[in-house]
């Protein structure tokens, strides 16, 4: 069973997360603000973490940078009356995974978790499914149907970081530093090489497509 984290300090609304959620099958642990969050990460693994922006002491866009800024992995759904389209730009550029408005509708709720945690455990297995299309991390491959294309290196950690959360934006920064590391000394030139290197490879592919987000970064879209 999942462990689940909710990070509400609203009595009401986190009562009802934790009810909808222990309804759906998780063991789930309240807190009431980031820095409760910290603490409790630090006694406890947990699986996912559905998390509200306007807290005291540490809200939640800087407890998703926090996170993000030593490499945690850990799935981030925000839940937030905050339905403005900056503040899910914000929400998504601090690193969360996916974003619901309040009032939030309780059987989406579950269905995103579920995908969030199906997708966490897909990237843990080193292998990807969008569609027909599989990215084997250990092979560098990706693979749809009887055709399969080997790629460079760094070229298929750019688009299985991308597809590891399709429709997430990832900053040029992020990326740059994910894929080449913090102390590279590259240009986004190089970044956009390698965008568009991959964007030549999968024009023809029928499941996704990489989008430049303007201002922001990229993601990966599935195609209608």
């Amino acid at each position: 069973m999942f462990d689940i984290l909710v990070v509400e300090d609203d009595a009401n609304t986190q009562k009802l997360l934790c009810a909808v959620l222990t309804h759906g099958g998780y063991h789930v642990h309240p807190v009431n603000n980031g820095l409760e969050a910290l603490s409790r990460m630090e006694e406890q693994r947990f699986d996912l973490i559905v998390l509200d922006l306007m807290m005291p002491e540490m809200d939640g866009y800087q407890l998703c940078k926090a996170l993000r800024s030593v490499r945690d992995d850990i799935p981030i759904l925000m839940v937030t009356a905050m339905d403005d389209m900056t503040d899910k730009h914000q929400g998504f550029l601090a690193g969360t995974d996916d974003y619901m408005t309040k009032p939030f509708d309780e059987q989406e709720l579950l269905f995103r978790i579920k995908a969030l945690l199906r997708r966490a455990q897909a990237v843990s297995e080193h292998k990807l499914v969008l569609g027909e299309t599989t990215l084997d991390y250990n092979a560098l491959t990706v693979t749809r149907g009887a055709e399969q294309t080997l790629l460079p290196q760094k070229e298929f950690y750019l688009l299985f970081k991308l597809m590891s959360s399709p429709d997430k934006i990832f900053t040029r920064l992020h990326l740059m530093e994910e894929i080449w590391g913090v102390d590279t000394e590259i240009d986004s030139h190089t970044l956009n090489v390698h965008i568009n290197r991959l964007r030549d490879k999968f024009r023809d592919n029928p499941d996704f497509e990489i989008v430049t987000v303007r201002g922001l970064g990229y993601k990966v879209a599935k195609r209608k």
